[in-house]
């Protein structure tokens, strides 16, 4: 009996390796065996085919980098340069002149604004005060020059009469119809005449600088309620704020920041083989990664004279050629203000420089309208 589990074992065990070699897995009767997994054939053809599918994606992706580095970056001709930035605007901060309270915001980020628009107002109720109580003043000073002047003519008056008197008492006295003394009395009379007429006339100026202290004293505080109202001084857009209402600023307190149309610009660092032929009214070329299609035209406005990245005292020829200078070129600003509702700041680009004036533009760079 032991004999036969013995052959049956042996039997079994034979099956499971034909089984095995064969690819095919066949269960026992008695599971006390390891079973035998089949092989994944598909699963290695696949490992065997991945590297030439990786190299094939590779070559795929260098080639349409290659097409698109192609279209954004034309071959260029000796005497046109090249650099990459990003596109800005001169930022202006629209602040307090004086310390006060918010009491009004009429614009907020990414607004269009003009110039001379109202962006806010500060709270002026205090200079109103100031300003009526001037105003007051200055009516009350307006009436003490009436009298002023009433007194005058009272005083002309008197003179005129003091010198007819003494006129008629000089005449009488040559005559022997008057005294010594009643001549006396009439030039007295005169003198103190004129005195009065000069006091009148100097009160009359008195009253009149007065009333014009007054009218500068309203006129300041009109002024400072008017530099109160926070206004755009150049055409662009809000691109922060940085109060709100309510919030109380010191003098030179910062309520917006703005970007000014009028002024955008890209700055790139050239080499000084290509940077010292570049010359102060140069034309230029401005490709925004957004906008690769549309080259925009501008123009040099600056030329660093300072290198950067670099010290400023170099001895080799291997250090000098690594000296970058920085060149600021800037969009003509009717082109600008025709577009301004298409500018933003801090895009990047590249710009193309032409400082070989007898070289054509490629037509990738031509400017369109």
């Amino acid at each position: 009996m032991v004999m036969d589990q013995e052959n049956s074992i042996s039997q079994e065990a034979q099956a499971y390796k034909t089984s095995s070699e064969s690819g095919i897995v066949v269960s026992p009767n008695n599971a006390h065996l390891p079973v035998v997994q089949p092989r994944d054939n598909r699963k290695s053809r696949l490992l065997r085919w991945l590297p030439a599918v990786l190299l094939l994606g590779a070559l795929s992706a260098g080639g349409a980098g290659y097409y698109w580095w192609e279209r954004l970056h034309p071959s260029l001709p000796i005497g046109i340069s090249y650099g990459n930035g990003r596109i800005e605007a001169d930022e202006i901060d629209i602040a307090t002149k004086y310390a006060g309270r918010i009491a009004e915001l009429g614009t907020d980020i990414g607004d269009l604004v003009s110039p001379g628009q109202v962006v806010a107002r500060m709270d002026t109720q205090d200079i109103q005060q100031s300003l009526s109580k001037s105003e007051a003043t200055a009516r009350q000073a307006q009436k003490a020059i009436d009298e002023a002047q009433a007194n005058l003519v009272q005083q002309q008056t008197q003179q005129r009469l003091a010198e007819q008197e003494i006129e008629r008492t000089r005449t009488l006295l040559k005559s022997g119809w008057a005294t010594k003394e009643l001549m006396d009395q009439r030039q007295q009379q005169l003198d103190g005449a004129n005195a009065g007429l000069t006091a009148a006339k100097a009160r009359v100026l008195q009253t009149e600088h007065a009333l014009s202290a007054a009218q500068h004293d309203a006129a300041f505080y009109r002024v400072q309620i008017a530099d109160n109202a926070l206004v755009a001084p150049k055409r662009g857009r809000i691109q922060y704020r940085l109060a709100n209402i309510g919030e109380v600023l010191p003098a030179g307190g910062k309520v917006f920041t703005m970007l000014d149309f009028s002024y955008v610009y890209m700055d790139i660092y050239l080499p000084t083989a290509e940077a010292g032929k570049v010359r102060v009214g140069d034309d230029a070329r401005i490709v925004l990664d957004a906008y690769p299609d549309h080259p925009i035209p501008a123009k040099v406005s600056f030329v660093a004279n300072l290198s950067q990245f670099t010290p400023k005292t170099v001895e080799t020829k291997s250090e000098r050629d690594k000296l970058m200078f920085r060149i600021r070129v800037r969009i003509d600003q009717d082109r600008l203000l025709a577009h301004s509702d298409a500018i933003r700041s801090g895009l990047p680009g590249e710009t193309y420089v032409r400082w070989d004036h007898s070289v054509g533009w490629p037509a990738k760079l031509e400017s369109t309208p």
